[in-house]
């Protein structure tokens, strides 16, 4: 029995879906309901199921929290990071680094955890792993003005239109290397909502389909199925036959000594259906993971994919 069911055995749902056009009709909405309320019981921040074709909410926790929370995304945003750079032809399947390890950047240390690979990284490994080292390289390779507008086309400063109340982000200039290289990996200069994240990661998944073996933009799409299959989002992975695509994001909080987790990402990989972003207050990328992985579990069963 999926670990969801386990959990919230005689539970009553009473979440709404939260959508600003009808939902779609899907027999699966219940369920992905019910996988999410028992999944974020009782923790602080929110989380959002979004269908891929149409955009509506399939599923909310505390959706004004996902509508207006603003925050740094942490390493969330390395997948958007990684598109300016394939787009800019900055670079591509041979541009191959070593993770140096340790990382510090104007006072900030961000030393890299994921495991020592004893190789270079490409750009789907790198992504795949996360690695600090690699994204705060090769983002100089940008301009400011190149990374901002990047992320501003991606929709991180505006109101994704999905549901009322919705907050902006916002996406500051980069002054200095240092300040870019942090922007690149979500530690400074951009601030976004749970919503805009899902609405971002929901394009990136439509274009997955047209575009996920096309040339170099394929090295963006791997990585993020890397990054669930080996990497460090691999606790979003259901016991299931489902591949599931996305990142994680450990980012530093304005408002004390600690982190805030987040993930993003879509299901299944090769023909997405749901987009599933999580954000958890004073938490880590792996803890979000977790939580996804039980909402992509529900939708697995529902949809025949299980073992």
């Amino acid at each position: 029995m999926p670990r969801w069911n386990l959990a919230c055995a005689g539970l009553v749902v009473a979440l709404v879906p939260m959508v600003s056009r009808p939902a779609p009709a899907r027999n699966d909405s219940p369920a992905l309901l019910h996988a999410l309320n028992c999944a974020m019981a009782g923790q602080a921040g929110t989380a959002l199921v979004l269908d891929v074709q149409s955009g509506g909410i399939l599923a909310a926790y505390h959706p004004q929290v996902a509508a207006q929370r603003l925050a740094y995304p942490g390493s969330s945003i390395k997948p958007f990071t990684l598109l300016a750079l394939l787009a800019g032809g900055k670079v591509d399947g041979h541009t191959t680094l070593m993770c140096k390890r340790t990382l510090t950047i104007a006072g900030h240390r961000l030393d890299c955890s994921h495991p020592a690979t004893g190789e270079p990284l490409d750009p789907s490994g790198a992504l795949a792993y996360s690695c600090n080292s690699y994204f705060t390289s090769v983002a100089t390779r940008l301009t400011p003005q190149q990374l901002r507008d990047s992320f501003v086309r991606e929709g991180f400063a505006s109101v994704p239109g999905l549901t009322a109340n919705e907050a902006a982000g916002s996406v500051a200039l980069a002054h200095s290397p240092e300040e870019l290289q942090l922007q690149a990996i979500g530690e400074s200069g951009i601030r976004i909502t749970p919503l805009e994240l899902a609405n971002a990661y929901r394009n990136l998944a439509r274009s997955s389909v047209a575009r996920g073996k096309d040339g170099a933009m394929a090295l963006l799409f791997e990585g993020l199925q890397g990054s669930v299959a080996y990497g460090m989002a691999r606790a979003a992975q259901p016991a299931s036959a489902i591949q599931v695509a996305g990142k994680t994001g450990t980012a530093t909080a304005d408002e004390g000594a600690w982190t805030h987790g987040w993930f993003a990402g879509y299901a299944p990989a090769n023909n997405p259906r749901i987009v599933v972003v999580v954000f958890l207050e004073k938490g880590h990328g792996s803890d979000a993971a977790g939580i996804a992985r039980d909402v992509f579990a529900a939708f697995a069963a529902q949809n025949g994919t299980q073992p």
